[in-house]
């Protein structure tokens, strides 16, 4: 089985009716280019993917070290008809699509921190930076882009040192190795599934997320404009918020974007 990430080794795996995809040798950012490939007029349901980033970006102006040959870093670009409130359950949602992905090609499923790293063995596996651009006249969306990074083949040593404690990838986690071609395959299946069925209709979902969500029951700790917070992530609600009790007994529901949960006793 081959591990390449181009053209020829995703379309053996993907099949001949899946259109409207390209994979590049290199790229500042599969989401950058997404976007410049939207401001020409790229059609609904593109997807972009890279062997190698050199400007990868993750959530909150992070970084995302993605170099050459050992992961697979993907976007996808949609056009869907509607209000921006609509897409908020959509990163939650792209994570459980990246963990069937991982699920149906490796065997082993993923678990979630809220609201989309995907995470094996307590360590990050990987990652969804979701991104959209609103039409100026009427306020609705123009297009959204969701992009996932997958750690595949890296070992310990690969990652910056003090990324070392907290990642790992599939090399690292599974008992067999899976080709990045296949696991881009059965992304964008799981990507084209929730961009058809599940979009409109979030709480087809719901559940599986729920389950998947291991930051629910854990102490953890919330950054906002500068201050920590300690409480208990308790819940996730109908929108995928993160219901979460203080100490003093108040509860209050947060919402991917707002804040970064850390969890208080390692990655989680």
């Amino acid at each position: 089985m081959t591990d390449r990430l181009d053209q020829e080794s995703v379309a053996a795996c993907l099949g001949l009716t899946r259109q409207n995809w390209c994979v590049l040798a290199e790229v500042d950012s599969t989401n950058t280019e997404c976007k410049r490939l939207a401001v020409d007029g790229a059609a609904d349901g593109l997807v972009v993917m890279a062997d190698c980033q050199t400007a990868g970006r993750g959530r909150r102006g992070r970084s995302f070290t993605s170099p050459a040959g050992q992961g697979l870093y993907l976007s996808i670009l949609w056009r869907p008809d509607c209000a921006p409130e609509a897409l908020l359950p959509l990163t939650a949602l792209a994570a459980v699509a990246a963990c069937r992905a991982v699920e149906r090609t490796g065997g082993v499923s993923p678990a979630i921190k809220w609201p989309n790293d995907l995470v094996m063995d307590g360590r990050k596996l990987g990652g969804i930076l979701t991104e959209l651009s609103l039409d100026g006249e009427t306020g609705r969306v123009d297009y959204v882009i969701v992009g996932i990074g997958v750690n595949c083949r890296q070992q310990g040593w690969d990652f910056p040192p003090e990324l070392r404690d907290m990642a790992t990838s599939l090399d690292m986690a599974l008992p067999v190795r899976v080709g990045r071609g296949l696991l881009a395959a059965a992304l964008i299946g799981e990507l084209d599934t929730l961009r058809r069925e599940v979009l409109g209709d979030p709480a087809r979902w719901l559940e599986e997320y729920r389950r998947r969500c291991l930051t629910v029951g854990s102490r953890v700790q919330i950054l906002r404009d500068g201050r920590r917070i300690e409480a208990e992530a308790v819940a996730v609600d109908k929108d995928f918020g993160l219901v979460i009790r203080r100490d003093d007994g108040t509860e209050e529901i947060l919402r991917a974007g707002e804040v970064s949960v850390r969890g208080l006793y390692g990655y989680v």
